[in-house]
């Protein structure tokens, strides 16, 4: 079994794609979805959240959700919105943001890579989570939710496919967050080969954001069994150059002081950190330094430096704020199941932590310092898990652009 295969995508018709294309089923809520699919019958969130066409009641998770989606999976290719290819294709994918500039590959990835850590891995899933990517997956019968890879440094392959898109994209639309998605179907022989050996020749693979939907795939793979070219045996995934990433900040915002004033909780802080009072939000531009927004009030927090481990995990800005700051001071030792403490992407900017401390939905608020890619690769590497919200991706990949069918 190779790294990766070509396969037969499930692409919108030619007309189709900007009705079609969608956020990525986990970045809208269910009443977020409803309001965006109002007036676009043919949206992708029909198939991936596919409570919004059942009652505003119905549970997310029942069965009936996830058999509309199939249903609505159907009637799209039967309408002849979705259409699948003749032959097995690669196809390059482009995302531009701004002046960010991303170019990939979707591609169909070895399960069995991902289960010897060829594809790497560097978070933890949660069970339900990937309970509901299992049930999706079996009642569409394919994988509508790429995860998202990438490749150590390989000018060849960047080579490959700098070639193969040297012409007009097959498929160039904006979505509505301004994110230009341009697709070339790569279906030349010669081309594809080359592709599949230059990754067959790479260590690895690493996962930046889909854990959950990976793990899903290897439960399917695992629970249908079959020979080895079965198409459940691959995950669809959209790989890119690591150098080509763009990873946002991840701040937090924390409820109460647990206990303290505002006045003891700076005192605190000064004993571990070097503190400076700001007159302007603080965009941390180095490791080991953070803002903090209390009381209408920026301050610049600076680590020393010999307080900084040297361990991939322990010396991420995140394990930083955490270990020295939000667990000792704060009380806060599980992010994951304690309600005093919230994420809050990059992409919302340093204005959504001042209005959540003024508004009074949070009481103080930190700015991070984005965790680098090199930083991931470090830690799935030393095959060790980095801590909860520590990645931030931008720009999104489309749902619906082109999906895998497992037969």
């Amino acid at each position: 079994m190779s790294l990766i295969k070509p396969f037969r995508g499930l692409r919108p018709a030619p007309d189709k794609s900007v009705d079609v294309i969608a956020p990525p089923y986990d970045v809208l809520n269910s009443d977020e979805a409803r309001e965006r699919v109002v007036g676009k019958p043919l949206s992708f969130l029909h198939i991936s959240k596919p409570e919004i066409d059942l009652p505003a009641d119905t549970d997310p998770h029942s069965d009936l959700v996830y058999s509309r989606g199939a249903q609505n999976l159907r009637e799209m290719i039967a309408a002849g919105v979705l259409v699948q290819d003749d032959k097995p294709c690669y196809y390059a994918y482009r995302m531009v943001m701004g002046v960010h500039v991303q170019m990939g590959l979707v591609v169909a990835a070895s399960v069995a890579d991902y289960e010897t850590n060829r594809i790497r891995k560097h978070e933890f899933t949660r069970p339900e989570k990937e309970d509901d990517r299992v049930r999706q997956i079996d009642a569409v019968n394919a994988q509508t939710g790429p995860v998202l890879l990438t490749y150590p440094e390989a000018p060849n392959i960047d080579e490959i496919i700098d070639v193969a898109t040297a012409r007009i994209p097959d498929v160039d639309v904006t979505a509505e967050d301004y994110v230009r998605h341009s697709l070339w179907v790569i279906d030349d022989e010669k081309t594809i080969d080359q592709l599949t050996t230059a990754f067959e020749s790479l260590p690895g693979l690493y996962i930046a954001d889909g854990h959950h939907r990976s793990a899903a795939a290897a439960r399917i793979c695992n629970e249908r069994g079959g020979d080895e070219d079965a198409l459940h045996r691959y995950f669809l995934s959209v790989v890119y150059p690591h150098h080509e990433m763009k990873i946002l900040d991840y701040n937090r915002v924390v409820r109460n002081l647990n206990g303290q004033t505002a006045e003891e909780f700076l005192a605190a802080v000064g004993k571990i950190f070097n503190v400076e009072s700001v007159e302007t939000a603080v965009a941390p531009m180095n490791q080991g330094e953070f803002g903090m927004y209390l009381e209408e009030s920026w301050y610049r927090l600076r680590l020393p430096a010999d307080k900084i481990p040297d361990d991939p995990v322990g010396s991420l800005d995140v394990s930083l704020l955490a270990d020295f700051l939000i667990e000792p001071l704060l009380g806060i030792s599980d992010p994951r199941t304690d309600s005093r403490i919230d994420f809050v992407g990059g992409i919302r900017g340093l204005e959504e932590l001042e209005d959540l401390v003024d508004d009074g939905k949070a009481t103080v608020a930190f700015s991070l310092f984005p965790t680098r890619m090199d930083a991931l690769m470090a830690v799935a590497d030393a095959d060790k898990v980095m801590p909860p919200k520590s990645t931030w991706f931008e720009p999104k990949l489309a749902d619906g652009l082109v999906s895998y069918m497992l037969e």
